[in-house]
């Protein structure tokens, strides 16, 4: 655990020294679990999106966008059930003064206990070698079958306690399970209660006539409600999608381990409606589809798993999330979900209007079912930011940082650096870099010595250095140096498009899927 605490506090500092991630209002000592996307951190967040768009919406003829309003009429969130169900379980402790996740509580209690299924398995590993079978050993090591048997059975009491509204059962758990305070180890806690995690505002001229309104805890209401919109004028026919990325904001009784958990955060979600009784052969479909998007950014397999739910929500009929394993261990990254026809039906209900789509085929009216994809964009930033950030051991018994981002997100594609500030260097440079910019984001740097420049742009996570020297006044070529590899290449400058071209194309990529 210290290991993995000591990697997060990097995470943290490199994200703020290299420009992708700071405190908001930071000059006023910031506001808790709220941050600002820095020069770098904009671009990688927007690429990001650009390369989930392009999986889901792009190269899919039956998935198309919205964008929503974050102000919605105050009935949807009647309707969808967030204004009578839409609470998490908190629980304060008597002596710090603390409040917390209930539930969160005790999923940290069993990811201490998978860190001990994590070291067992390391030492394994180191004892037997090549011959190690990890899996093999997982499921036969009786010190980790001990282990995996306590944490099943802790999150299935929980889940079972969470489904029942047995709030006293979870803190009886957390009392037996010995769980203190993370900050001062008191013991002492209150009773566990439900908090709503709406933000309310008012829409008005004055306080006497203003609306009570919320700011959307979810993007896909607002696709629930354009659904005929949507179908009608697109000319959709089930199966179909709507997809949407945008702010989403919840006031978390506990926000923390950074941009994970924030009170104003962007989701991308899609909403895809099939015929009822397709439902699951769909959720399946597009449990394998998304996964094999994450896999394609080459972040490695291992990294990743599916959870399926124990404790269901109210309009679902399976539900399975995408973990990945974050410096503070495996935590949800995307959720797959069948919400059935609740969404439609509900909405139908409160408002008054038909949302029913007729099929041709078939000759009959039926609502809806519904498979959702929904990940969260900072998750996904921080899940990219933090597994590429890496400290290299080098030959001759130094260390480099190295932020080794899949080049297709990196922010800066190229960095162009003159070797030198005069002799008609800088003025090359800058022509190559006014070439380039039509096609990659580039950036040009001429100060410190050239190897600094090396190690500033492999901090900074540009896959590409093309350093201009004098040769290149006579030969026209560059020399261009991987971020990864570190090798360097003579190449001539008319090949530089097409060199970075091969490793940043999002078609490349995406066609790994």
């Amino acid at each position: 655990m210290a290991k993995q605490e000591d990697q997060f506090k990097k995470v943290l500092s490199h994200a703020k020294e290299y420009g992708y991630v700071f405190q908001s209002s930071e000059i006023y000592d910031g506001l808790s679990a709220v941050y600002d996307y820095a020069q770098n951190g904009v671009e990688l967040k927007k690429n990001i999106r650009d390369y989930w768009w392009k999986a889901m919406v792009q190269m899919h003829e039956n998935i198309v966008g919205i964008d929503a309003a974050i102000l919605m009429h105050p009935t949807t969130w009647k309707a969808s059930g967030h204004v009578d169900a839409f609470n998490d379980p908190l629980i304060d402790n008597k002596d710090s003064k603390k409040r917390y996740r209930a539930d969160v509580l005790v999923e940290d209690y069993c990811a201490k206990i998978e860190a001990k299924i994590d070291k067992e398995v390391a030492k394994a590993a180191k004892r037997f070698g090549a011959a190690f079978n990890k899996e093999e050993f997982v499921s036969t090591n009786g010190r980790v079958l001990g282990y995996q048997e306590k944490i099943d059975a802790v999150l299935s009491r929980l889940a079972k306690s969470l489904e029942n509204e047995d709030l006293a059962d979870v803190k009886a758990l957390i009392e037996e399970l010995g769980i203190s305070d993370p900050l001062t180890g008191s013991k002492n806690w209150t009773e566990v209660k439900q908090f709503n995690l709406m933000f309310g505002t008012k829409l008005g001229a004055s306080a006497d006539t203003a609306m009570d309104l919320y700011l959307r805890p979810e993007t896909a209401q607002g696709i629930f409600v354009n659904f005929l919109n949507v179908q009608k004028t697109g000319r959709m026919k089930i199966p179909f999608g709507i997809a949407q990325t945008g702010k989403a904001f919840r006031n978390e009784i506990v926000a923390r381990q950074f941009i994970f958990r924030m009170r104003e955060f962007e989701q991308m979600e899609m909403q895809f409606f099939v015929k009822p009784g397709t439902q699951k052969e769909w959720y399946e479909q597009w449990k394998e589809t998304r996964l094999k998007w994450h896999l394609s950014l080459g972040m490695g397999a291992d990294n990743y798993r599916f959870h399926d739910h124990e404790k269901l929500a109210h309009y679902a009929d399976a539900a399975a999330d995408i973990e990945f394993k974050f410096p503070f261990g495996f935590k949800e990254l995307e959720g797959i979900h069948s919400r059935t026809d609740f969404d439609l039906k509900a909405h139908e209900e409160f408002s008054g209007k038909k949302l029913q789509y007729f099929d041709h085929e078939d000759n009959q009216n039926y609502t809806p079912y519904v498979v959702e994809t929904s990940i969260g964009l900072d998750r996904m930033f921080l899940a990219v930011f933090s597994n590429s950030l890496q400290e290299e051991a080098l030959e001759n018994g130094t260390t480099r940082t190295v932020l080794k981002l899949p080049a297709v997100l990196a922010p800066t594609k190229a960095a162009i650096l003159p070797l030198v500030k005069k002799d008609g260097l800088p003025e090359v440079a800058r022509k190559i870099v006014d070439d380039l910019k039509w096609d990659f984001a580039v950036s040009y740097d001429e100060k410190d010595a050239v190897g600094r420049r090396y190690r500033r742009q492999d901090a900074a996570g540009t896959p590409f250095c093309i350093t201009v020297d004098h040769d290149t006044l006579e030969d026209h070529m560059v020399t261009i140096r991987h971020r990864d590899t570190m090798e360097q290449k003579r190449v001539a400058i008319s090949e530089l498009r097409n060199i970075i071209n091969q490793e940043v194309n999002v078609k490349a990529w995406l066609q790994k899927m």
